[in-house]
């Protein structure tokens, strides 16, 4: 009897974090290097914050191909004008005992808000899986607004009806605008 074998190629993951002046084709000049040196882009998240660009990447490849990326990239720093930090990583464990819930926070800006909302949900164990924030002026007012959005994994045993109360009640003692649902 024939066993069945495996004959994906073993990848290692590399989490490649830059920073550096805004300007056209940071982009395309990271993910060209790691193309050249046969990793794949798995996940990336890109902002500009203030005049700075920030970007987030999970490559993956054979163990050559990251050992490859963590000595070319720090050297391509000056030239890019970049700082460029690396780190292995493994892959992420499927959480099936989580289910995916999504936050959105909406406020006039002030100091402690993502701490707050933050503190929230560690306080009852259940993770960030993703964050964003924004700020923004009100149209018609100028009133500075501040925008927060996550993903969290809620675990399954969590009362999902008690914990989206106590996420509003907590909201309306905070003066902050709050949402909380299933993402589909």
């Amino acid at each position: 009897m024939e066993k069945n074998i495996d004959t994906t190629p073993a990848t290692d993951n590399l989490v490649i974090t830059a920073v550096g002046q805004d300007r056209p084709g940071i982009i395309n000049e990271l993910s060209k290097l790691v193309l050249e040196q046969k990793g794949n882009i798995l996940d990336s998240r890109m902002t500009v914050l203030g005049g700075e660009f920030a970007i987030l990447l999970l490559a993956s490849g054979k163990w050559d191909t990251i050992t490859r990326l963590e000595t070319t990239l720090p050297k391509f720093q000056d030239k890019l004008n970049l700082t460029i930090l690396t780190k292995r990583t493994t892959d992420r464990p499927i959480k099936q005992e989580h289910l995916p819930y999504h936050v959105e926070v909406i406020s006039i800006d002030h100091p402690g808000i993502v701490y707050k909302v933050a503190d929230f949900f560690s306080a009852r164990q259940i993770n960030v899986e993703e964050m964003n924030t924004s700020s923004h002026h009100a149209p018609h007012t100028g009133t500075p607004m501040f925008v927060l959005n996550m993903v969290l994994g809620v675990p399954r045993k969590e009362s999902i009806t008690q914990l989206r109360e106590n996420f509003l009640d907590f909201c309306d003692a905070q003066n902050l605008d709050g949402l909380m649902e299933p993402i589909k």
